[in-house]
């Protein structure tokens, strides 16, 4: 007898949930910068290539498992394969290492949120003001709990009355104010429509190899994937929802979020540096620091600052609500614990690895581990170590040990799959080879053989 699970109510929710875990805050900063840095319009190109082949078929086969075997990533790898009961742990080993890090910045942009609704847009605008900010101690620690306990909040409700519900509200009115800011700065900057133009424009001079690199490392970001957490969310998936149209649901809002995004950003940043192309591959200090800059030029830039970091909130807690789940979900699973027990341990363990991100700036900022700050190593292992490897692994288990047949036949309990035969190849030949790839680029990038 299948073991009682919560469910998500129905397609939209689902659909909406799991792409609010999809979008996040690499689709907002992340994503304009890789396109701008490799050729605007030739990095779109690639991105949604691969985002329609290499990523919808990963996104496939982890929601199908958990479809399959109702259970959150250690139980779903075990069930069909003890030898393979491993690489649940690798997999749940990723949001256990990003949330912490991913609240801390989180109470950052809760920070500037505040800060722009109080009228202290200003000052924001200080070309010390994020360093001193993120140096301090008691406030980026208060941040950073408060983003966690709301997050929290949402996850102790459940699957139906917490995260579907959260993410049917958040995700609109993201989409809406996200076109809004895009609109509004195109509109009003004089020098956006040229970087509108320098966005869109494929740069087939810039075309390399890393290009690909950077996008199959971006796709990997953002779309959850090798984290355990669609396979989780899979798992509360009815199982009259279609897998493979819902997967193609996802990634056009993922995706059209990310694009979206580089419309928002990419020409403001461009106007306001008079086209210089450095500006825009800043990383986090496009959002923390430029973006500041050119709000408190703008006309209302005060009203658009806020709205700008009210959507980036939205979207930092959809992904960090997923990462959460993921982790309790585990934690229920496996020992069988009450969802409010599980939240509050790993709330208590998301506090104790969270505190070193935080404090990685202020009172242990002079630590360094293989050249890196703690918040960057967090960021280092998890996405470029770890999740490769679990991507290498998936391809793997699903391509030769249960054999791609195994989720067909559960994809197509709930209609047919058009695009099987582009899984098969995907999941067994191209997939693999493309992880060892990105996990292979990364390596040589911290090493400073290659620069991504």
């Amino acid at each position: 007898m299948e073991k009682k699970r919560s469910t998500f109510t129905g397609k939209v929710g689902f659909v909406l949930a799991a792409a609010g875990s999809a979008v996040g805050l690499g689709n907002i900063w992340r994503f304009p910068y890789l396109a701008a840095k490799y050729g605007g319009g030739i990095f779109l190109l690639v991105y949604i290539l691969l985002a329609v082949t290499f990523g919808f078929s990963l996104m496939v086969a982890e929601i199908a498992l958990g479809r399959k075997t109702r259970l959150s990533a250690i139980g779903a790898f075990s069930s069909l394969s003890r030898r393979f009961s491993f690489l649940g742990y690798l997999a749940s080993a990723v949001p256990v290492i990003i949330l912490p890090y991913y609240c801390v910045i989180g109470g950052w942009v809760m920070k500037y949120l505040a800060g722009f609704v109080t009228g202290s847009s200003a000052a924001m605008a200080g070309d010390a003001y994020f360093n001193t900010y993120i140096g301090g101690t008691w406030e980026p620690v208060g941040w950073f709990l408060l983003f966690m306990g709301i997050t929290a909040v949402i996850v102790l409700l459940g699957v139906e009355k917490g995260i579907e519900k959260v993410s049917k509200f958040m995700m609109p009115v993201l989409i809406v104010l996200i076109l809004g800011i895009a609109v509004y700065t195109i509109c009003t900057m004089d020098g956006a429509l040229d970087g509108v133009v320098y966005y869109l424009r494929p740069d087939f001079s810039k075309f390399s190899v890393m290009t690909v690199v950077a996008a199959m490392g971006q796709m990997f970001y953002s779309m959850s994937l090798s984290m355990g957490i669609m396979i989780t969310f899979g798992s509360y998936m009815k199982r009259d929802i279609r897998v493979e149209k819902s997967a193609k649901q996802i990634e056009l809002f993922d995706t059209g979020v990310a694009f979206l995004a580089g419309l928002m950003i990419i020409p403001a940043v461009f106007a306001f540096s008079g086209g210089d192309e450095a500006a825009l591959g800043q990383g986090p200090g496009l959002m923390f620091v430029t973006l500041p800059k050119i709000f408190a030029s703008m006309p209302a830039g005060g009203i658009i600052g806020a709205a700008f970091f009210l959507m980036v909130l939205f979207a930092a807690l959809t992904s960090a609500i997923s990462l959460m789940e993921t982790i309790v979900s585990i934690f229920l699973d496996k020992l069988a614990m009450t969802r409010k027990a599980a939240c509050l341990l790993v709330f208590g363990i998301c506090t104790a690895l969270g505190l070193l991100s935080c404090l990685g700036y202020s009172v242990w900022s002079g630590v360094r581990i293989i050249g890196m700050q703690i918040l960057d190593l967090f960021d280092f292992l998890s996405n470029s170590v770890c999740m490769p490897l679990v991507a290498f692994a998936t391809c793997l288990f699903v391509g030769y040990v249960i054999k791609p047949q195994t989720l067909i036949a559960e994809i197509e309990k709930s209609g047919p799959f058009r695009e099987k035969r582009l899984f098969c190849v995907m999941v067994k030949y191209v997939a693999p080879v493309f992880t060892l790839l990105i996990l292979l680029s990364s390596v040589l990038d911290v090493l400073g053989i290659v620069k991504i």
